[in-house]
């Protein structure tokens, strides 16, 4: 605990926290050569009266010197009205009268946003995990019309989320991830630019789901490319059995045309495989049409016999 309150404390001193600076190392160096030049000239005059001015004009000089970094801007209040910005660089305010509320950081910001087991469109629960890219255009509007702008961008940034989510369905978040981050974008910039604020991209950066329904997704993809396979493969079955019955119309009028496939079936079978085949010499003797003519013949000689 004290080590953290240090760490604000020097925060607050320099000023990278975004907080009012309560004393600059340019005003903290600048009050100490005033009071040691004072001191010097009141140690040579030996005039001791002057110990009290110095010590005041260099506590005066220490708090009214203020540096703001090349991105920073400082809004200073005069007895708690705003006066205007102040910045980049060296400046000067009047010390009791005249306060820095905060400096804004006018640079790109990112902040992480998520939604977790947050139901879509077709009430399935889902945990999405998204980026915003921000920054202040504004500074004035920033530190006038909202109080924290960097929590209010973070929150928005959540509900917004969440109802986007749940117009969409899971298979427009998992496919459509850069349109979900453009209709995000426009409707934070919507409520951020009164603010001051814009809203550059929002980027989905996952989309998880629980593994029971990862399961049946897996079972349900499975499914339908089975499916589709066997469909598929009947219309292949089909298209190949009509090419078969052209085939048996050319066959049937053209016999040899058939006894002469069958040999080069045989003999491709035979040439790839490197095989032996056995068959019947009934089968051989129907490759041969010369035989059945002669088979044929045969009967109608010994009839004229």
């Amino acid at each position: 605990m004290p080590t953290q309150g240090f760490t604000t404390l020097m925060d607050r001193v320099s000023g990278d926290s975004g907080q009012p600076q309560i004393l600059s190392a340019v005003g903290i160096t600048a009050g100490l050569l005033v009071f040691t030049f004072g001191m010097a000239a009141a140690a040579l005059t030996g005039a001791a009266w002057l110990m009290a001015p110095v010590l005041a004009i260099a506590l005066v000089t220490a708090f009214s010197v203020r540096v703001a970094k090349q991105w920073e801007r400082g809004a200073v209040l005069r007895f708690g009205r705003y006066k205007g910005l102040r910045g980049p660089g060296l400046f000067f305010i009047i010390p009791i009268v005249e306060s820095v509320s905060r400096y804004v950081d006018q640079r790109v910001r990112v902040t992480d946003v998520s939604a977790e087991t947050a139901l879509t469109k077709d009430t399935v629960p889902v945990n999405v995990d998204a980026i915003v890219f921000w920054v202040v255009w504004d500074a004035e509007k920033a530190i006038l019309e909202v109080q924290s702008f960097f929590n209010a961008v973070s929150l928005c940034s959540q509900t917004s989320l969440l109802e986007s989510i749940g117009r969409h369905e899971l298979a427009e978040l998992i496919a459509q991830r850069e349109k979900l981050g453009h209709e995000l974008q426009r409707i934070l910039d919507e409520k951020t630019n009164p603010w001051g604020i814009t809203i550059q991209s929002v980027e989905i950066r996952d989309v998880r789901i629980p593994l029971e329904l990862q399961d049946a997704m897996s079972r349900q993809a499975q499914a339908e490319r089975e499916k589709q396979a066997r469909v598929i493969l009947g219309s292949a079955e089909a298209e190949i059995a009509g090419k078969f019955v052209e085939a048996a119309k050319v066959y049937a009028d053209h016999p040899a045309a058939l006894q002469l496939r069958a040999m080069n079936i045989i003999y491709e079978t035979t040439k790839e495989r490197g095989t032996t085949i056995l068959m019947p010499t009934s089968m051989v003797d129907s490759m041969n049409p010369a035989a059945l003519s002669l088979a044929g013949q045969a009967p109608a000689l010994k009839s004229v016999a």
